[in-house]
């Protein structure tokens, strides 16, 4: 079994203390469903993956631009290296402040009837943080939840959010790096496998699921998590060495 570490994120130099990050928030924070979240905290960065509680997440949005686009719809799913709970699973459609458009309708498939009386991002706030609280956010791409999440409450409470995420696709992209290949596929310059949800689950064996709809996409998350630690990590393995 091949035990890897995860490639060092670029945007900082040092590692985030996120329990004391959370904490000072809590401090700060001026929205009770915010104050509640970070008060709610994380585990210890020395906590073994075996033990942690985590999250997986995904958003459909209106385009990839966090500065022109909106979240249209947010799944979750709560589960821990054992065991998916299908049965706290969430789904929303929500109705993005930014218009839909006919490409972003094509991938998700949530057309404007479909958010007509979809209610507002605010006013399923508190579910959302409620089922966040606590646990580590495990995604496919953190540039999209964070940000996307983060701007949202900003537009909507005026102020952000931050919290710990763990990222399968980097882990993917990591793991890729680290396996070897021959001189002919480097002389050949033979690019590195996709690290695309449907095609890093496909080389642990996972089924395929239609992608973009975010419970369906959370719960692919949470299984890749899942298989990424039994091929290239250990149970033991603390979590601060995954989260960023």
């Amino acid at each position: 079994m091949l035990y890897l570490r995860p490639a060092k994120e670029p945007e900082r130099n040092q590692p985030i203390d996120w329990p004391q990050r959370l904490a000072n928030r809590a401090g700060e924070a001026r929205d009770s469903r915010l104050q509640k979240f970070y008060r709610a905290g994380t585990v210890r960065g020395d906590t073994p993956l075996a033990s942690t509680p985590f999250v997986a997440l995904d958003f459909e949005t209106t385009g990839l631009d966090v500065e022109q686009h909106g979240i249209v719809s947010v799944g979750l799913i709560p589960f821990d290296l054992r065991r998916i709970r299908c049965a706290q699973a969430r789904h929303w459609v929500v109705k993005p402040r930014k218009a839909l458009v006919e490409e972003s309708i094509t991938y998700h498939g949530i057309t404007h009837s479909d958010i007509q009386r979809a209610p507002d991002l605010s006013q399923v706030l508190d579910e959302i943080l409620e089922a966040l609280a606590g646990r580590v956010v495990v995604v496919h791409y953190r540039a999209i939840e964070r940000r996307f999440l983060d701007a949202a409450l900003q537009a909507r409470i005026g102020e952000g959010i931050e919290f710990p995420v763990v990222d399968t696709l980097e882990l993917e992209a990591l793991a890729q790096r680290e396996v070897p290949r021959g001189w002919l596929t480097r002389l050949r310059g033979h690019r590195r496998p996709s690290v695309r949800l449907a095609d890093s689950r496909l080389r642990y064996g996972l089924p395929y699921y239609a992608p973009h709809h975010a419970l369906t996409d959370a719960l692919a998350t949470a299984e890749l998590f899942q298989a990424q630690v039994a091929h290239h990590y250990s149970p033991t393995t603390p979590v601060a060495e995954l989260w960023r």
